[in-house]
């Protein structure tokens, strides 16, 4: 089948001349079109085009900054940095912290990659002064000095370990290599810090069962993560039935019909590739809208043609109590796991529009794969 041309997008001939070095730098062909023969140099709105099969590599180049940064300009190439070997899982020393490690050891396995175990710890006077109820707060009396606090999570982490090394021994969990990194701060900062200087191929994070959860909680460490992180996050319900990424059967994949569900969505795939399962694409709608199950249908085609081999269906979910209905949708078309595209928002959104994400850690036990809608 003939690789048709798509337009990227519609520049200044200077930027376009720019932004075509950049992808061809990364292979992929370009060509501008549109081109005033007589004046090129002040040529407006020409057209950028490349091959239809390389739009989700050449979204995750334009989507960033960093292609129009004064080096680029002067013509050095930007350097793609790709992820570590590495799988990245925050513990705590709780039962859903272990089914965190159990996944994360099951796809560090598949995918051949080590694994680290990041336990951050507050000291006194964090503890005394922050209403933090999470998963990841240590929480000792005030009269323990710091020393005795890191006596204890010292033992608490050997504990782990050797539990760990335990399920190891006896098949439970597979024999991959992994280390141990303690830090103190405040949990979410310290893990988006681990995951910004050691880029991660993804973060897994056990939480609490939905029956089990504080929902007036403010501050969630899985939900601040997810939302700040620009790599892969993987949120495991203590519940959940399945108990590695090989056990699932059928992924729904929530868009918005946003380009960056394109960059998210071949981000999924590259991520779970070892793994082979039907993926439904969902929109969530409070309207009948013919057009959103048209636009659906197109994006689908879209993929098809993208990933051949996997196989992809679409539904709209209607109904203005979304979480009751997409939670009945995950029941009934036997949904083993949720994914969708988190988008940096300003922090009057944060406070005042609870992310689909966040919302769904505090609701459902289906595990949550969520994906930054930009490369960092």
């Amino acid at each position: 089948m003939e690789d048709k041309l798509v337009t990227l997008a519609i520049l200044t001939y200077s930027k376009a001349q720019i932004l075509k070095n950049v992808l061809e730098n990364e292979g992929i062909d370009a060509y501008i079109h549109n081109v005033n023969q007589i004046q090129p140099v002040v040529s407006s709105g020409v057209r950028l085009r490349i091959k239809e099969s390389d739009l989700p590599r050449a979204l995750k180049i334009t989507e960033s900054s960093a292609w129009l940064a004064e080096d680029i300009a002067g013509g050095k190439p930007p350097k793609m940095e790709k992820g570590n070997n590495k799988i990245l899982i925050p513990v705590d020393f709780s039962s859903y912290s272990m089914k965190a490690c159990q996944f994360g050891f099951n796809m560090a396995k598949s995918l051949g990659i080590e694994v680290v175990l990041l336990h951050v710890y507050f000291t006194p006077v964090y503890t005394t002064s922050l209403p933090y109820g999470d998963v990841f707060n240590y929480s000792l009396p005030d009269d323990e000095n710091s020393k005795h606090v890191l006596h204890k999570v010292h033992t608490d982490l050997n504990t782990l370990s050797d539990k760990v090394n335990a399920k190891i021994a006896s098949g439970e969990f597979p024999n991959v290599k992994y280390s141990c990194i303690l830090r103190e701060g405040i949990p979410e900062e310290e893990i988006l810090r681990y995951a910004k200087d050691n880029r991660p191929r993804i973060i897994i994070m056990g939480t609490r069962g939905k029956d089990q959860k504080d929902i007036d909680l403010i501050g969630s460490v899985t939900a601040e993560v997810i939302e700040r992180s620009h790599v892969p996050v993987l949120a495991i319900p203590e519940n959940t039935a399945i108990k590695n990424l090989s056990e699932a059967k059928h992924i729904a994949f929530i868009t918005n019909f946003d380009q960056r569900d394109l960059i998210a969505f071949d981000s999924l795939v590259n991520s779970l590739e070892p793994f082979k399962f039907p993926v439904s694409l969902i929109h969530l709608s409070e309207t009948k809208d013919k057009w959103n199950e048209i636009k659906l249908g197109g994006i689908k085609e879209y993929f098809q043609k993208q990933y051949p081999d996997l196989e992809i269906h679409y539904d709209v979910v209607m109904s203005d109590d979304f979480l009751n209905s997409l939670e009945k949708y995950i029941q009934t078309n036997q949904i083993d796991i949720i994914a969708l595209t988190s988008y940096k928002r300003n922090i009057f959104s944060r406070l005042f529009n609870p992310s689909i994400a966040r919302k769904m850690i505090f609701h459902s036990d289906t595990p949550l794969f969520v994906i930054y809608g930009r490369p960092s």
